[in-house]
């Protein structure tokens, strides 16, 4: 089935087709028709799955023609995915007179007011500045039709669901609402609930399969030298740009204060940075300013990084979607690119369920040279019965393998 025989409008058919999209992906081809109905809907739908176009091109449909005040709000959890989301639709709506307007904090008034008094059809928004324009008065939210919350899970990582909650009590009663969420925890069920109107419901299933282009390699080690291990590899590897994940907010930073020690231009993202050190942090990175970031999974969600050259996981991630996630960082655009994963041996279980997951075996690999101590890291099967009959058996510093320490 083609975008043409789903119902869009031809204006929005032909910037499809400008920009390049051939076929419709799973999720597009089952929520679109339903958002050109008028119905609620709530999508689990993982980053990368053609999320926006999924919404983005029935709501443009709908908006056939310019208006004094907003008709759709799109709510993002960042300013980078709302930067995306403008930018995509401007792309979708490029032989339509719409007006789409970008709101996100860590910037000045200014420009925005003057945009919303202007008039604008679209908003892309973060939840914070949104509700400052609320306050003063500089947005009408009256004449909303369409109301979209995207990455609702992220949202709610971020704290930000008392505030999505007052800008949907802002909203009108009679309106379309549109909830995407990579998971569906039970807070986000009982928002659904709330805020939605009887919604059809769509899962599209996580992306297994990495690209093509990535050499993915595991690097055993005792969890006393990861970060020595760490800065040999990066001390042995041509690379353009790293970009290193931790599973913590306080580990990325400790991680970014140490390679800073080691002569490394360092940029760091998370949550708890505020909106210019992210800006800059982001701008310094692609611009080569920084060779390193170091992030965190929900940090590091929806950004558009583009030569990202490696990709290290200091930390195995817990999930196996986060680990397709994360090292689609590189090997970007048929570009190639390395992922590395440094593995204690607490973490074997969460790479076997990665293995299991993208149905690939991880190449193991050793540094020459590199001065290891003993780990049972290194005979993965004595690790694999020991975290089966060590249950519960743990130390201050996580589960004890090896030969049982001798009492002073």
């Amino acid at each position: 089935m083609s975008f043409q025989d789903l119902g869009l409008s031809d204006a929005v058919v032909h910037g499809v087709q400008r920009m390049g999209y051939v076929d419709p992906s799973p999720i597009q081809l089952q929520a679109i028709p339903v958002i050109l109905s008028g119905k609620d809907l709530i999508a689990s739908a993982q980053t990368g799955t053609g999320k926006t176009a999924a919404f983005g091109l029935p709501i443009l449909s709908k908006l056939d023609s310019p208006q004094e005040f907003p008709r759709c709000l799109i709510l993002e959890p960042t300013r980078e995915l709302a930067m995306q989301v403008e930018t995509a639709f401007r792309d979708f709506s490029r032989f339509m007179h719409l007006e789409i307007a970008l709101l996100f904090g860590g910037v000045g008034y200014g420009k925005q007011k003057d945009t919303l008094l202007k008039g604008c059809d679209v908003v892309a928004a973060t939840p914070g500045r949104l509700l400052d324009h609320i306050e003063q008065r500089t947005i009408n939210l009256s004449k909303l039709e369409i109301l979209v919350l995207d990455e609702v899970d992220r949202m709610l990582d971020m704290g930000f669901l008392p505030d999505v909650r007052r800008i949907v009590e802002k909203c009108p009663k009679e309106r379309q609402t549109l909830l995407f969420s990579a998971t569906v925890p039970e807070e986000i069920g009982r928002l659904a609930s709330w805020c939605l109107r009887d919604p059809e419901k769509i899962e599209i299933g996580a992306r297994r399969s990495p690209a093509e282009t990535v050499t993915h390699a595991l690097y055993p080690v005792a969890a006393s030298q990861k970060f020595d291990l760490l800065i040999a590899l990066l001390k042995r590897t041509e690379f353009e740009s790293v970009l290193i994940f931790c599973r913590t907010k306080e580990g990325a930073d400790r991680i970014a204060r140490k390679l800073k020690t080691e002569n490394h231009s360092v940029a760091v993202l998370h949550s708890n940075r505020t909106q210019q050190e992210r800006i800059d942090a982001l701008e310094g990175f692609k611009d080569g300013r920084y060779e390193v970031m170091v992030a965190t999974d929900i940090a590091a969600r929806g950004i558009d990084i583009a030569g990202v050259s490696h990709v290290i996981n200091y930390d195995v991630p817990q999930h196996p979607e986060d680990y397709v996630h994360r090292i689609g960082r590189t090997g970007r655009a048929q570009s190639i690119g390395d992922a590395f994963t440094i593995m204690t041996a607490e973490e074997l279980p969460h790479v076997k369920d990665i293995e299991r997951f993208i149905d690939q075996k991880i190449t193991r690999q050793k540094l020459e040279d590199f001065d290891y101590v003993f780990s049972a890291i290194f005979n993965e099967d004595s690790v694999a019965a020991a975290l089966k009959g060590a249950k519960g058996v743990r130390t201050h510093k996580g589960m004890r393998f090896g030969a049982s320490r001798k009492r002073r």
